[in-house]
């Protein structure tokens, strides 16, 4: 595993990767500069001329780096890049200042600020574009490293820690949306049988099977598959209702049973099958993610209670898949 990882880094190019970038400045000759200092490189600019819209483009379209000017009116470079670095959705955003000033006083305070680098202006093209490069590709290469933490060593999908930084992230944003949060937890039936019939190796590769087979199944871009421990799975899936849900798990559930594992000791089928849970809230402020948790897996328990391979919900009782 750490080889793969050092692999993944090593061979990692920033030239390949076409990064964003967000330029802040107020001044438009300041970024027509940068356009051109830019032009040849694959790279995609954006440009705010505040920090309040700096701000919001980093919440709404995170770019990879951001090129910070210092004065500015009302919200200057130093506390836009403080604000980004208070935020856990903005803090990895790596910060270069492009400014003017250059007393140590003024630089220290670029560092303070959380900058990882400045750029004294008038601009050089060749400093800002390899100071660029190698921040970007410090970024990448902590991102995948990131990644890589919080994917499950063997069915390769999204770790428990991952799903539960997201639940809790996916939680506090549909609480200010309003919108449906839903779960969809599975197990699957009977297991242990299958680990000792069929031995531990097999069991992984039913593992990663079934893992591969809910990762299948078409996703939008902010829903999420997890190994949840051992042999329980979970989808998160925001801004979905519950029938939403049901759908997503019936199709779970037919992606597994087209597998046709064999199960020889299973006591309800000659393949393998699963159980699911089903759960969706809105979030509030008297009720934390773990309420979500508590009740998807008390529909998984109804399930297996009422003979498995089938799907429990608020609108589901377990009819037989």
């Amino acid at each position: 595993m750490l080889q793969e990882i050092r692999n993944k880094v090593t061979q990692y190019n920033v030239l390949e990767h076409r990064a964003k970038i967000l330029i802040v400045d107020d001044q438009p000759l300041n970024f027509r500069v940068m356009q051109h200092v830019f032009e040849n490189q694959n790279y995609e600019l954006f440009v705010a001329t505040s920090g309040k819209q700096a701000l919001t483009f980093c919440q709404n379209s995170p770019p990879d780096l951001v090129l910070m000017d210092v004065v500015m009116p009302e919200i200057n470079g130093l506390e836009t890049c403080r604000r980004l670095k208070s935020d856990e959705n903005t803090r990895e955003i790596p910060v270069i200042f492009v400014t003017a000033h250059s007393t140590d006083d003024e630089e220290n305070a670029c560092w303070n600020a959380g900058g990882v680098d400045f750029v004294a202006k008038p601009v050089n093209g060749r400093t800002l574009l390899n100071r660029v490069r190698v921040h970007l590709t410090l970024k990448f290469q902590a991102d995948l490293l990131r990644e890589l933490a919080f994917l499950d060593g063997l069915t390769r999908v999204a770790n428990r820690r991952l799903f539960d930084e997201r639940l809790e992230l996916e939680w506090r944003r549909n609480l200010r949306t309003k919108t449906p949060l839903s779960l969809v937890l599975l197990d699957i039936d009977h297991f242990k049988a299958y680990n000792d019939f069929y031995g531990h190796q097999q069991g992984d590769q039913c593992l990663q099977q079934i893992a591969a087979a809910m990762a299948s199944v078409p996703q939008r871009a902010g829903d999420l598959v997890a190994r949840y421990g051992g042999e329980e799975f979970v989808t998160i899936l925001p801004d979905t209702n519950e029938s939403g849900a049901v759908e997503t798990a019936e199709r779970i559930a037919q992606a597994i049973r087209a597998l046709q594992i064999p199960h020889e000791k299973s006591q309800t089928d000659s393949i393998v099958t699963v159980s699911l849970g089903v759960a969706t809230l809105i979030p509030t402020l008297d009720e934390p993610p773990e309420a979500l948790i508590k009740r998807t897996d008390e529909h998984l328990y109804e399930a297996k209670a009422q003979g498995r391979n089938c799907i429990v919900s608020g609108l589901k009782s377990g009819a037989g898949l």
